[in-house]
């Protein structure tokens, strides 16, 4: 119980931290640029019209809102993150219970120190299992979170209370209004899961050696590296499920002339991908300018 207390607690300071990191991306994802593109140089020092990053786009929300309006969205995001947390904790515990059974009727105490592939699997299925429970449950605050934010874009004040932006969406598009953009979520969730265990899995296995003292270490780092490799190949689901979450809601920054209408999230994959629009809002500092968009950017200073 004191255990999934301090994940509670830990996770609503680091949700409550990362909401300003967070509006700033969403708005990104939807592809609103309310500045224009400067003169900045990249990581390899040259110079280059760039958009703005994180902390200018933070500062011009500020300017419109004021600072309390970085965390415009906080409400439904810290419900998701606590009941997700809840949700995902129980699951596992049914599985830990059902093992402690298991073993109880075979006679079975020891256990491998070293896991097999199997045992890799078998994990693995439990955490997606736990995983999706999670984001099924929370899908409807995340939802909400993000239309909270992306009211920005046209000033509006359509969801602002939590209970209000629920009534709102079930009149206007029902239960399944609360679901929008589920699928790729689902799906990125799963298929980065499944790919950083497993190479995970074959870099502990076949690339370290097992007699090294700083082992347990070592397998800590491989498992962050392939997290964040696999969360960078599977970034294009995250940037499909947020836009098809305020695709047509009636908001400024999810309808024409702003946005188009996507009719599936395979159609907003396609067109993307068609625009190579696929990893918007994957980097917040070093952003170059879109192709095909046009900006007043005197390009001659960069003579």
């Amino acid at each position: 119980m004191a255990d999934a207390a301090s994940q509670v607690l830990l996770g609503s300071g680091l949700t409550i931290l990362s909401q300003p990191l967070m509006y700033v991306k969403v708005l990104i994802q939807v592809g609103y640029e309310p500045l224009p593109p400067t003169i900045g140089r990249n990581i390899f020092g040259r110079q280059v019209c760039q958009l703005p990053g994180l902390f200018c786009y933070a500062q011009h929300i500020a300017s419109v809102d004021g600072k309390r309006g970085l965390f415009t969205g906080l409400t439904p995001r810290l419900c998701s993150g606590v009941l997700g947390t809840v949700v995902h904790g129980k699951v596992l515990q049914h599985y830990q219970e059902c093992d402690k059974v298991e073993d109880l009727g075979s006679g079975n105490v020891q256990k491998e120190v070293t896991p097999s592939f199997d045992q890799v699997i078998k994990e693995t299925t439990r955490e997606m299992m736990a995983r999706s429970a999670a984001t099924l449950i929370t899908h409807p605050f995340h939802v909400i979170t993000l239309r909270s934010m992306v009211q920005f874009i046209g000033r509006e004040s359509k969801y602002c209370g939590l209970y209000d932006s629920i009534v709102t969406i079930y009149r206007e598009e029902g239960i399944l209004g609360f679901f929008a953009g589920l699928i790729p979520r689902l799906l990125g969730d799963i298929i980065s899961l499944w790919l950083c265990n497993s190479l995970a899995y074959l870099v502990n296995t076949y690339a370290l050696d097992s007699g090294v003292s700083t082992m347990s270490e070592m397998k800590s780092y491989s498992q962050a590296v392939t997290g964040f490799f696999a969360s960078m190949l599977t970034y294009p689901f995250v940037l499909v499920s947020n836009l098809m979450a305020v695709n047509n809601c009636g908001l400024a920054g999810g309808c024409p002339p702003y946005s188009p209408v996507y009719t599936s999230w395979i159609d907003c994959w396609c067109m993307l991908q068609k625009e190579g629009n696929m990893s918007r809002g994957n980097s917040l500092f070093f952003r170059k300018v879109p192709f095909g968009k046009t900006y007043c950017c005197d390009l001659r200073m960069l003579i």
